[in-house]
Order: structure tokens, then sequence, then C-alpha cells
């Protein structure tokens, strides 16, 4: 409690309350060239420092001074999201990306039967904590669409690579190794052998490991189409519920239902440790962080059978 006084002082002393009052006291008793009044503009100065920090009109400008000086925390904070949304939006393929947009219209829908409500006439979108959490759950989404390209990305190089075979081939080299220094015993070529065989070994370890990576990303890989999957059809339904009833209590419920969802997601997204970078980081302030990228213009409509758009988990490509 004590940092408040001094922060007060401080505050004040910065003001150009301070610096009017000090012109006004000091330099006009200073002005006069006489003692007298010097002295009374120096009591003046004293007296000003007493009352005028508790005033309501130096409280109120310190207030609206701290008001703004969140606002433009906030708004710096929003900005640099913003950037990073781009960023992310804009290193996907352009599969991917058009996947996004498509769900984006989705939301642009949920704006507009929100707005179009007449219950809710006078809400204000850009500001609304439910719409909030629909820019939440379009956060979640793009991210996982990164971190399928990711996932895709490696399990691609290492299938042209072909590890699973690199495994099978290092393993019976290994074998016929083991039984040719086994033939060996103690003769003079013995001990080279012995050399190889555990180089091959320790290479036959890595292969090993980098094949559980690669059963590891598939099945990460699965799980993440899979959350994608969930994402769309509750953002879709929540459409559904905002066109189809006038009640927003319905609308909002629904909402807060799908975004229960999203911490059970982040944290197993956190467990993941190439993809901890993409985990949280939202902005803190309650103003809506929006769904798409200022510079990203949307695909056009799709003409095809919607279930050629629809994503298909490729966890297994590698072993084809």
């Amino acid at each position: 409690m004590a940092d408040a006084p001094i922060s007060k002082w401080r505050a004040f002393f910065a003001s150009p309350h301070h610096a009017a009052m000090a012109l006004c006291t000091l330099g006009a008793g200073f002005a006069t060239g006489e003692p007298l009044y010097f002295i009374i503009g120096a009591s003046a100065y004293v007296l000003g420092w007493v009352y005028l920090p508790d005033t309501g009109w130096f409280r109120g400008w310190l207030d609206k001074r701290a008001s703004a000086h969140t606002d433009a925390v906030a708004a710096a904070e929003l900005k640099q999201f913003a950037r990073r949304r781009e960023a992310l939006l804009g290193s996907l393929s352009y599969e991917l990306r058009e996947r996004y947009q498509l769900l984006s219209r989705v939301c642009r829908d949920i704006e507009k039967a929100t707005a179009e409500n007449e219950h809710l006439s006078k809400l204000d979108v850009a500001s609304d904590t439910r719409l909030r959490k629909v820019d939440e759950l379009m956060w979640m989404y793009l991210r996982l669409l990164s971190i399928q390209q990711s996932l895709e990305m490696f399990l691609e190089t290492e299938r042209r690579e072909d590890v699973h075979g690199a495994v099978l081939h290092a393993e019976e080299e290994t074998v016929a190794l083991e039984a040719e220094v086994s033939a060996l015993g103690s003769s003079p070529g013995a001990e080279n052998k012995q050399r190889l065989l555990s180089s091959r070994r320790e290479r036959l370890e890595v292969l090993r490991k980098r094949m559980e990576r690669v059963e590891e990303a598939g099945d990460n890989l699965e799980l993440v189409v899979s959350e994608q999957e969930r994402l769309a059809e509750q953002i879709k339904l929540i459409r559904a519920d905002a066109l189809a009833t006038k009640n927003a209590a319905a609308v909002s419920a629904r909402i807060d239902a799908s975004v229960a969802h999203l911490n059970e997601t982040n944290r197993w997204l956190s467990e993941m440790d190439q993809f901890r970078d993409l985990a949280g980081d939202l902005p803190l302030a309650d103003a809506r962080i929006g769904f798409e990228a200022s510079t990203t213009k949307p695909p056009p409509l799709p003409v095809a059978n919607a279930e050629a758009t629809k994503p298909k988990p490729r966890a297994k490509e590698w072993q084809a």
C-alpha cells in the first residue's frame, strides 16, 4: 500500500498541473523581486503539494492517462498478434489456406446473424465477448492447420528416405555381423569386426529412434486432423443455432460449450515439444482478435462437392 502515495506524488510532479502551479506560485513570486511575495508564492506552492494531488480533477486526469496507457498497450498487443496470424496464415499451402477461408465464411455468417438478431440490435460486434470466443476457436483451427502442414512435411521427408526400409536393412546387417563376429572368435580380425558391429548397432539404434518419431508424428497427425474436423463442426453448429434461433442465451451456451474444449486441446498441444510455441499466446485485452488476415484474399467459392474439401488424415502415408 505504501507504493500508492509515492506513485501519486511522482505522477503529480511529472504532470502539467505541477508545472502550472510552480509557475503561478514560485515563478510569480520570484518575478516580483519582493521577498514577501516570494514567501507567499512558496507557501502557496507547498499548500498546492498538500491538496492538489488529492483533488477530484487531478485524480480524473490520472485515471484517464492510465486508461490511455492501458488502451495503447492493448492495441499494440492486438497489432502484434495480427501480424503473427498473418505470417502463420501466409506460411500455409494454398489448400490449407482455402480450408481456413472456407471456415472464415462460416464465422462471418455467425457475425451477421448475431448482429441481425432483434434482441441484440445494439450489439457492437467489434467488442462482443461471445464473438471473441469464436475468434479463439478460429485461432486454434489455424494453429492446427500449421501443425498439420509441419507434420506432413516431416512424414514426407522420412518417407522419401525410406526410414522403415533402412531399419529392416540395418537389422539384417547387424544380425549378419553378429554371426560373423561369433564365428571369428578370438582371431586377429575379430577386433575390427567387433568395432564395425558396435558402429552398426549404434546406427540401428538411431534409425529405430527415427522410426519412433515417424510413428509418433503419424499418430499426432491423425489427432490434429480429427481435432480440426471437430472444431469445424462446432463452428458450423454455432452458425446453425445463430441462424435458427433468436435466443441469445442459447447461442452463448453453444459457444461456451465449444470453447470449453480449448483448454484440453491447448494442454496436449503444449505436450508436443516441437509445437509448444504455438500454444496459447492470446492477447489479454477483452477486445476481439478477429479471424482473418487483412492481406489475405479469400479463395473463390468451391463448385465441387463439399466432400471434396473435407480434410482427410494422411497419418500413415509413410508406410505406403
